[in-house]
């Protein structure tokens, strides 16, 4: 950024995450530090205790444990293990994919050439938006189904390279846990870990200039070529294809015009056929697409509900941009800007401009357009919950217009990288809206907007003039360090500023010139300490500290009048001084986050005369805020108030005051939530004031419990808090009066209850034996879809027994795992004594660890309805006698939708199916879609049996581990289970990460 005192203009850098995290997902870092600081805390003795453990886990993936000469090589060989099969999910092919000539054509040649042995690098070239990424996802998908690859994975390299970014990506999909702090021994780890005979395809997207394999981790030809795995790339130049020495070099080309016609009249849901003369203007509009997807969808879907009138108009204006070429683009960018002029409202331009502030293949937080919008000018006059609402419907638009594409967070949006050229070519023509430039040329006055987000920045000019910028954004420069104190002041009309994740210390005495800045992000910016000046900033209306390093939240903050949002939240239990009458100044505010962050409501301040902390009563006091998430003592709580506050959502956490570091504040949530968690605490829902049912009980959506002593019957808490609208509730840990979760006996109820319960979660319920005594009314539990219990070893004899399955008719979700060891009572999960059932929706069930006790599924024959949508079913270490499922079940055709089979550790497991003798001509139960089986460790399964007695027609993946009775040659894995697929037989991946977690569960 040196370069910025010569006026030279400053453009948007590629970034690759908001936060300052590793490449690998930080659970995944998290439990690895724990894990190993547990391990290598341990004695020596216990090294041989990991030994055995190390040797279970390999026998599951078939190889053999090597001698370990430390605790450290033993560690990290369990981790790297573990990592390489908790894999997240492989390439998808596109869903809504349609196949077209040229496409056709393409993926023929691509697959001609991954066919061939000699060829380690396959380039897809062809013009922005004709389709590149589109295609080779399909070629990925279809590579992988038809097992010609092992893996694949697939990373998007962009305009500006980042390695540490493509690095993380293929670690994550490699299943490796890299610790490297550089990229180049990050790149030796990658390649170590593809050399290892696997056969991987490598899809490198989007290569804008030529760039070295050994500088990712990717091996070279020859390595390749030894390794049977290949590169896929995809560029817009063919020059690109040479310098990265790719052997067949592919073209895609523009749709042919009737292609053309058939995704456009898709797109567009319109016949033509009337009016007259429809079909022609129609067909012209199409044609000026030339031939372009990206074109054809956005100008389709822009023009859909429009009149023959409006379709005229588009036509002479496409006509008007008629390219010279077909290389040129600008048509393309016509095209786009055509959508993007016929957008309904003046909100929705404004939003997918802010898109293009957002680096090239960004995941783009809705929430951050929300705050920049409302910081920009948009939503005038709305409460933050209106803008947020309207915000949504914006983005709804744009992605109806194609404009914007999902990604996957729901919380988040992608632009395509040809839409954000043309929406910074946009901003650069409008007035008022000239968005950005390029780090190397002249800065212009005119920008009203730029962006240096993880810009490697590490120094600023003295001073930036650029007297219309409302938006800069600074974040993700963690070098950053210090501003200039003269650097903001000429920028008066700056509305969003954004500082996080960055190391600066002081903030400049120019800060206090802004006297229009509407929204200021400070997130993660450690090192400062004071903020005394921002309360000069009289316009401000949103302030975000997220995990600072203040001891004190400042007097001054109290001066901000005009504060709409305000968030100091931490991801840590720090303490921090508020003091009193701070936060009750700001009368206006809407939206106030204090997660982790304060604890001593109301106290008196040590060391600091007779000055207190702000009480809770002052949040009480504020009659604009609708969200508000807070962490309080029990006895902080008001037991009355003068008014009852208006919160329409909240996340409050209550806790002993004694027991404030033990509380685990784990759950997060949306802004559009209702959650109360009472942890480590005494306190139960009869015990709080009346007022706070009324406002926070009564509307609450989450509920969690962990470690409430006082909690015995949760029947009796449905009744003081009239939790009619509780859709998910957790009770977790030590509620040792808790012996029956509902008991209708002692507290019999004359209405339903928990009508609209959804998931319920019971885990280390050491004293609870029942989770029903008596019955419950008719309509009671009606809603609920998802049940796990975990870890409650004192559970009874049946799970669920007749009286409470037949309140369950809409259960989806049923999970049940105890700990490997612990003594568990349950004999059967169903009581189906007496109990007629139509049908259930069951259709998932997990059962792990339930030991010796356990006999049977159901303690009776099962209802024919039971299993009938039944799709994934995994038994782990349970030690079930004779058969899964009876013969009843199997022949009245009750298993057709069982997609995913898993079934390890049961060492008394016969047969899958029950045998009877009046079976005829060896007829065999069919299981129509059941495409992953996997049967492990089942030492008498089908000992005598001449053959297995079920057919699996779509079954893809097999894995059958130690299973001795049960063995045939890998080719005839597809016709010994007669399945029209090419069945992949004890791969060493599986193609979902559901079924690759479940394994891990298995081998845990």
């Amino acid at each position: 950024m040196e370069e910025s005192k010569d006026n030279q203009e400053l453009v948007d850098v590629d970034a690759s995450a908001s936060l300052p995290l590793s490449s690998a997902p930080q659970w995944k870092h998290d439990v690895f530090l724990s894990f190993r600081g547990v391990i290598l805390a341990r004695g020596s003795e216990k090294v041989q205790q990991w030994r055995d453990a190390l040797a279970k886990v390999a026998d599951f993936s078939g190889w053999h444990t090597p001698k370990y000469n430390t605790e450290r090589e033993l560690v990290d060989a369990i981790e790297e293990f573990v990592c390489s099969k908790v894999l997240p999910a492989e390439i998808d092919s596109t869903g809504d994919f349609q196949e077209f000539e040229a496409t056709r054509h393409a993926m023929d040649k691509v697959f001609k050439a991954l066919e061939d042995d000699q060829v380690t690098v396959v380039g897809v070239y062809g013009m922005g938006g004709v389709g590149k990424t589109t295609i080779v996802k399909q070629v990925g998908a279809q590579a992988r189904k038809t097992v010609l690859f092992d893996l694949v994975i697939m990373a998007v390299v962009s305009q500006n390279p980042d390695l540490w970014k493509i690095q993380g990506t293929f670690a994550d999909l490699l299943g490796l846990k890299v610790v490297e702090e550089t990229e180049i021994g990050r790149a030796r780890r990658l390649k170590e870990k593809i050399m290892k005979g696997t056969r991987i395809l490598i899809i490198l997207d989007d290569v804008w200039k030529g760039i070295e394999f050994s500088s990712i981790g990717i091996p070279s030809h020859n390595e390749l070529l030894g390794c049977k795995s290949k590169v896929l790339l995809t560029t817009r130049s063919l020059i690109v294809c040479h310098s990265m020495d790719s052997h067949a070099n592919i073209p895609l080309n523009i749709l042919s015009e009737e292609d053309s016609w058939s995704l456009f009249v898709k797109k567009a849901r319109k016949s033509f056929d009337e009016p007259p003369n429809f079909y022609h203007v129609a067909r012209t509009v199409a044609r000026k697409c030339a031939g372009l997807p990206v074109a054809l969808i956005a100008v389709a879907r822009a023009l859909r509900d429009e009149g023959l009138d409006e379709w005229k108009v588009a036509a002479r204006r496409l006509k008007a941009s008629q390219p010279v070429n077909l290389e040129d683009e600008g048509h393309v960018f016509e095209c786009i800007k055509l959508s993007y002029d016929y957008l309904k409202s003046d909100d929705s331009k404004s939003c997918f401009l802010l898109c293009c502030l957002f680096p090239e293949d960004y995941d783009i937080p809705i929430e951050y357009l929300l705050m920049y919008g409302i910081g920009k000018g948009m939503f005038e006059d709305s409460p933050m919950q209106e803008a947020r609402a309207t915000m949504c419907l914006v983005v709804k638009a744009l992605k109806y217009s194609s404009l914007l594409l999902d990604a996957e967070d729901d919380e988040c949006v992608r632009m395509h990288d040809v839409i954000r050229d043309m929406a910074i070519s946009i901003s650069s023509s409008e007035d008022g809206q000239r968005f950005m430039g390029k780090v190397g040329f002249e800065l212009k006055k005119g920008y009203s907007a730029l962006s240096l987000m993880k810009g490697k920045i590490c120094k600023l000019p003295q001073e930036l003039v650029c007297p219309n910028l409302q938006i800069l954004l600074l974040q993700n420069n963690i070098h950053l360090n210090e501003i200039a104190q003269s650097f903001f002041s000429r920028q008066k009309e700056l509305r969003v500023l954004d500082l996080s994740h960055t190391s600066i210390s002081l903030l400049p005495q120019s800060i206090s010139f802004l006297t229009n800045l509407q929204a200021l992000y400070l997130d993660y910016c450690w090192n400062i300490t004071d903020i005394s000046i921002l309360g000069k900033l009289n316009k401000l209306e949103i302030l975000s500290m997220r995990t600072y390093g203040l001891k004190e939240l400042s007097r001054e903050i109290g001066q901000l009048t005009n504060l709409r949002m305000l968030d100091v939240s931490t991801m840590y239990c720090d303490e921090v001084t508020i003091p009193s009458q701070v936060i009750s100044k700001l009368h206006r505010l809407e939206e106030l986050y204090m997660q982790r962050v304060f604890w001593d409501w109301g106290n008196k301040v040590e060391g600091e005369g007779e000055e207190t902390n702000i009480g809770f009563d002052e949040i009480i006091g504020l009659s604009y805020l609708s969200i508000l998430k807070v962490c309080i003592s029990d006895d902080c709580i008001p037991k009355s108030v003068e008014f009852e506050p208006n919160w329409v959502y909240f996340d409050i956490s209550i806790f002993s005051g004694r027991c404030r570091w033990e509380a685990d504040l784990d759950f997060e949530y949306g802004h559009n939530c209702r959650s109360l968690n009472l942890q480590e605490t005494d306190t139960t829902i009869g015990t709080l004031p009346d007022w706070f049912i009324n406002v926070v009980v009564k509307n609450t959506e989450w509920l969690i419990y962990k470690n409430c002593k006082g909690l015995s019957n949760i029947l009796v808490e449905y009744d003081h808090g009239r939790l009619h609208e509780l859709k998910v509730l957790f009770i977790i840990g030590r509620s040792k009066n808790l012996k029956e979760l509902m008991n209708a006996v002692t507290c019999v109820p004359d209405k339903p209850v928990f009508e609209n319960l959804e998931e319920l979660h019971l885990e280390c319920l050491d004293d609870m034996k029942e989770l029903c005594v008596g019955e419950l009314p008719h309509g009671s539990l009606c809603n609920l879809k998802l049940l796990s219990v975990s870890k409650c070893c004192n559970l009874g004899n049946v799970l669920l027994p007749s009286k409470l399955l037949q309140r369950l008719p809409n259960l989806e979700e049923l999970f049940c795992d105890f700990d490997k060891g612990d003594k568990c009572n349950i004999k059967y999960v169903f009581g189906c004594k007496g109990f007629k059932l139509e049908q259930t929706k069951l259709r998932e069930m997990e059962l792990c660890n339930l030991g010796s006790v356990i006999r049977s599924i159901c303690n009776g024959p099962a209802p024919h309805g039971m299993f009938q949508n039944l799709k994934s079913l995994v038994i782990v270490d349970c030690h079930l006698r004779g058969s899964l499922f009876t013969f009843d079940v199997a022949q009245a055709q009750c298993l057709l939708q069982l997609e995913d089979l898993i079934v390890s550790h049961c060492p008394f497991l016969e047969r899958v199916i029950e045998a009877r003798r009046e079976i005829v001509n060896n007829k065999k139960t069919i299981l129509p879609k059941l495409k992953n089986l996997c049967l492990e460790h089942l030492p008498i399964l089908y000992k005598g049996s001449a053959t297995i007695d079920f057919e699996c027609p779509s079954l893809e993946n097999l894995h059958i581990i130690d299973c001795p009775h049960l063995s045939f040659p890998t080719s005839a894995a597809s016709d010994y289970f007669h399945s029209k697929n090419q069945v992949l037989l004890n791969g060493h991946h599986l193609p979902c990460s559901k079924w690759e977690i479940r394994r891990y569960v298995a081998v845990s």
